[in-house]
């Protein structure tokens, strides 16, 4: 860097809070609508919330705290001086809400805009010097820095965006070898940089009120939420399944958008492309518009960029879930589309077992979601549509087959209609409750089935994985304590909630009024259904799922109702866990699993930092990819198929020879397994 160069850039260093002094006075100011809004939100969470939410000093604390949060969530902006100009917060946050007091609220965010901008500025002039970034030494960047106390001063910022602005260029030159060179990823970079300024410049009171109000209401649940009026829009929407995206539900997780879960027949979920707890780096339209970065940015305004009209493409740069460098990525092309209600429907299939020589068929019925017509209900359309009625006509179809069981999935289902879940379990009842609703002020409704005698009365295993919430763990649950069949796969999401939308004088509060509760009095909240067998799986407790969720509802329990019981799966659960463990075994698809995931947990825990060294960060990941590539070749080897030569993540590869008959031979192994452990089952009980 040239004398000049130093110069200028201490100069803009020493002018920082006089450049910024504008931005303070023109800072958004809150609105009489906004004032009202707020007060409108406390008065809903105290009266309205299935919690008893105290608005005092204590609340007041880990609001404040948690408003810091949402507002620089990796300590990277704000200085400690800042925090303890507003600490008054910390014991009036309460009162900004209840009364609509708002100014120091939109004054904090002021100030931390006036930091965010200052500092992008400050990596522009850093751009502009003439980088000469320099990959050797030591230096080794933390991968997050949410437990990190606040910066004393700025030359402790300076550094930490010094690491970031190499770390984010070595990136770059790692992740685009064919672009390797200073004066593209200069140009890349102050793309991306000039582009978050032009947004942050833009905001306005609003904006300011949705930060404001998250952050109060994340407080309370995951799941309590404020929309503005735009957003009550996009939410309409959304519910109308009108909506024209990629079908992908979104959430914030430090400065990335992550995926939560995928819409069942929607383009990402058809495309195979898009997997939970990838997280998306970059946004571009069509096949050649450029990728804007939105590492960072706010979760709605990434919503806006992937979202657009049927027909056209969206390009997402994603680090998928299992890797554990930021800087291994790869690019996804999703078509937009609208959700019907045809992709959503129910299907089956016959599986064959074969044992001993003889073929034994298996029904499996895969149930995406819990849907029903609600207009053709209404209207009293004899012939609507319901994920119950399609059930049971796939069940038809089997029983024509003659199974000799039933797999119901339910895996990546997060839920729908509670009527349609208390309708499915029917079909495998003669008559009982289903499921236990209480709300905020301990009343307890009980719902069940009224309909006489069973659609099916044969052996049933019900599949379900991390991603199987709400109306799914009702279900399942309801199976597992009738002793009606056997639950396997992995524990459900813990989704045990209800929630409804109120109307504001400006804009909406979804809240949580009620919680579920299975037969037995135990609550499917966090802890949701333990299956009897457990398969390995790549989704980790702490990455999806209510636990993953800060301050989720409490797990609890309410009195159990009367049922009886159909069948006692548990005594035979230590013969059946010792087959399928002999099973697994000898599955390559399992091994893989098992160890896959064994590996990226183990990685995870490892890696708290990235080296920002050339060389060494290249050797990390050629390490990782070597063991993960060992661990693929081994599965391939052991069901006869070409080995391949370099890791090559599936979702990325584009040659058909790369691909096997099934796209997900892991999924598929799940469902041969389901069936396997249910005609295991059906002989057991046979023969006891």
């Amino acid at each position: 860097m040239s004398l000049f160069a130093a110069a200028r850039r201490a100069a803009i260093l020493s002018l920082w809070l006089v450049v910024c002094a504008p931005a303070l006075a023109n800072a958004p100011t809150p609105t009489d609508e906004q004032r009202q809004a707020a007060a409108e939100v406390a008065e809903s969470l105290r009266y309205g919330h299935y919690a008893d939410i105290n608005l005092d000093d204590e609340w007041s604390s880990r609001a404040f705290q948690r408003y810091l949060d949402v507002l620089d969530p990796q300590r990277a902006y704000l200085l400690s001086r800042d925090v303890k100009d507003f600490h008054d917060l910390a014991s009036s946050f309460d009162e900004a809400l209840d009364e609509g007091k708002l100014e120091r609220v939109y004054e904090l965010y002021a100030r931390y805009q006036e930091r965010l901008e200052a500092r992008l500025k400050w990596m522009i002039e850093r751009l502009d010097d003439g980088s000469d970034f320099n990959y050797q030494g030591n230096e080794r960047l933390a991968l997050d820095r949410e437990d990190e106390s606040w910066a004393q001063g700025q030359d402790a910022l300076d550094r930490l965006w010094e690491k970031r602005l190499k770390n984010a260029a070595l990136t770059q030159s790692l992740s685009a070898p064919e672009e390797d060179n200073t004066e593209d990823i200069v140009k890349t970079l102050r793309d991306r940089y000039e582009n978050q300024l032009s947004r942050v410049e833009q905001t306005n009171a609003e904006d300011v009120l949705v930060m404001f109000l998250s952050a109060v209401t994340g407080t309370v649940d995951p799941h309590t939420e404020y929309l503005s009026p735009s957003q009550s829009e996009s939410f309409d929407i959304q519910m109308k399944l009108s909506l024209e995206g990629i079908g992908a539900l979104l959430q914030s997780e430090g400065e990335y958008v992550k995926v939560s879960s995928l819409v069942p027949g929607g383009p990402a979920d058809k495309g195979d492309a898009l997997e939970p707890a990838d997280r998306i780096v970059a946004v571009g339209q069509g096949e050649d518009g450029e990728m804007v970065n939105v590492v960072g940015m706010r979760l709605d305004e990434v919503v806006d960029l992937i979202r657009g009209p049927k027909g056209s493409t969206v390009r997402l740069d994603v680090i998928p879930a299992k890797a554990v460098d930021v800087t291994r990525t790869h690019t996804v092309r999703i078509t937009r589309d609208t959700v019907k209600l045809e992709d959503q429907a129910a299907q089956s299939e016959v599986v064959t077992v074969t044992r001993d020589g003889k073929d034994h068929k298996v029904g499996v019925i895969d149930v995406p979601t819990f849907y029903v017509d609600f207009d053709a209900w209404q209207a009293g359309d004899s012939d609507y549509r319901s994920s119950t009625r399609d059930v049971a006509k796939e069940i038809d179809k089997l029983k024509q087959e003659n199974v000799e069981g039933i797999v119901l999935d339910l895996r990546n289902n997060g839920g729908g209609a509670l009527q349609e879940a208390n309708s499915l379990i029917g079909l495998f009842i003669d008559r009982g409750p289903t499921v236990q609703v209480r709300d905020a002020r301990g009343r307890i409704n009980l719902y069940g089935d009224s309909d006489r005698g069973a659609h099916y009365d044969g052996p049933l295993t019900v599949l379900v994985n991390r991603l199987s919430a709400s109306a799914s763990e009702i279900f399942a649950g309801a199976i597992q304590d009738y002793g009606r069949g056997l639950v396997v796969g992995n524990q459900t999401f813990g989704k045990g909630t209800v929630q409804t939308l109120n109307d504001l004088s400006h804009g909406q509060i979804k809240l949580t009024r009620a919680k579920f509760y299975r037969i037995t009095g135990e609550s499917t909240q966090l802890r949701g259904v333990e299956p009897d067998i457990t398969f390995p799986s790549l989704i980790g407790k702490d990455e999806i799922g209510e636990s993953a969720l800060d301050n989720a509802l409490p797990w609890d329990k309410v009195r159990p109702v009367q049922y009886r019981r159909y069948g006692e799966p548990q005594r035979y659960l230590d013969t059946l866990q010792a087959e399928h463990d002999e099973r697994a075994k000898q599955d390559p698809n399992f091994v893989y699993l098992e160890r896959e995931a064994t590996l990226v947990k183990q990685l995870k825990e490892q890696r708290t930092s990235i080296s920002l060294n050339r060389e060494q960060r290249q050797r990390e990941m050629e390490a990782q990819e070597a063991e993960q590539l060992s661990l693929e070749n081994q599965r391939r080897k052991a069901l006869g198929l070409d080995q391949l030569e370099e890791w090559t993540d599936a979702r990325e590869s584009d040659d058909p020879e790369d691909k096997e008959e099934d796209d997900k031979p892991v999924d598929r192994a799940q469902v041969i397994e389901a069936a396997k452990i249910l005609l295991d089952y059906a002989h057991l009980k046979e023969t006891r």
